[in-house]
């Protein structure tokens, strides 16, 4: 069986944003619970629920890690955890940063499609993952494989990774639009365990027939929620940038994720990775209430799932 752990739902700066007074995140400052904190996007996967790859290593990964005591280190040894590997589905701040509270001497796994790879080798600060514990090793694309602890045991799961259309990380950009990417600068990945697929994919910038092909009939695919409309940070005075701009297609409107799932035929379809101005988040509104009535379910921090 496959078992799934949602450690955290948010997009970057999670839900309340630490620095936004919008309506969303002064409702879950205050402890409005039709407006749930969420954590920045990770998640945990295990095939026997003692050993557990963490996919993105969000900058919360440390409270996330305290608030799931599947991931808590066992009784016997002074020093242990059951995270046994880590996997990359890029290279933004939001799915590294939190790396840098795994580097207490801990044996496990990490891997990245090679252009996520690259940017860790490039910044010195990395290198506090001292490589007598942490191996790197590269995500193949388009070729399942069985991702293995610190040790190199096989942890059970069967991963393949896929690129989708994204962009390089926004620190990495050079000012002018570089475009999209398709080249495992943002991947999705496909879990397996038991019988039981999950298709994990934060960040998407289009729907292509490739994509299209691949998730058609899958029994559970968490997909990029960021925004709700394209124009949606632009609007709010957030940023000046449409979410296609950011390597995000929107959820509503041509061209959005809700028309391109909508004759997939796919089992349960999950948002994850929701901005803080999303109204979908709330759970009173109406744009939820659409999501509903399609068949979504938005992601909770904690949320399990079981295939």
């Amino acid at each position: 069986m496959l078992r799934a752990i949602v450690l955290g739902a948010g997009a970057g700066g999670g839900f309340p944003q630490w620095n936004s007074a919008g309506p969303g995140c002064q409702r879950a400052r205050a402890g409005d619970t039709a407006a749930k904190p969420r954590s920045q996007a990770s998640l945990a996967v295990s095939a026997d629920g003692e050993r557990w790859l963490i996919v993105n290593a969000s900058p919360d990964l440390r409270a996330q890690i305290a608030a799931t005591p599947a991931l808590h280190p066992r009784a016997g040894s002074l020093r242990n955890s059951p995270i046994a590997a880590v996997a990359l589905t890029g290279a933004e701040v939001d799915t590294i940063a939190g790396l840098l509270n795994l580097r207490e001497r801990q044996p496990f796994r990490l891997y990245g499609a090679e252009p996520s790879l690259a940017v860790l080798a490039e910044n010195p600060i990395f290198r506090a993952l001292n490589p007598d514990f942490v191996t790197r090793e590269v995500l193949p694309l388009g070729t399942p494989f069985t991702p293995a602890d610190g040790l190199g045991e096989p942890l059970g799961l069967t991963v393949e990774a896929y690129p989708v259309p994204g962009k390089v990380p926004l620190f990495a950009e050079a000012g002018a639009d570089p475009g999209l990417a398709e080249d495992g600068e943002a991947v999705g990945l496909a879990i397996s365990a038991g019988g039981g697929t999950l298709h994990y994919i934060p960040g998407c910038a289009v729907m292509t027939p490739e994509l299209t092909a691949r998730l058609r009939g899958a029994a559970c695919v968490m997909f990029d929620g960021t925004l709700f409309t394209d124009d949606e940070m632009i609007r709010a005075g957030a940023g000046p940038k449409t979410g296609r701009r950011m390597g995000h297609m929107p959820i509503s409107g041509p061209g959005g994720s809700l028309d391109a799932f909508a004759e997939l035929g796919v089992g349960q379809r999950i948002y994850v990775h929701l901005n803080n101005t999303n109204p979908a988040l709330l759970d009173d509104s109406p744009e939820r209430a659409q999501l509903a009535a399609a068949g979504w379910v938005v992601a909770e921090d904690g949320m399990e799932i079981a295939l």
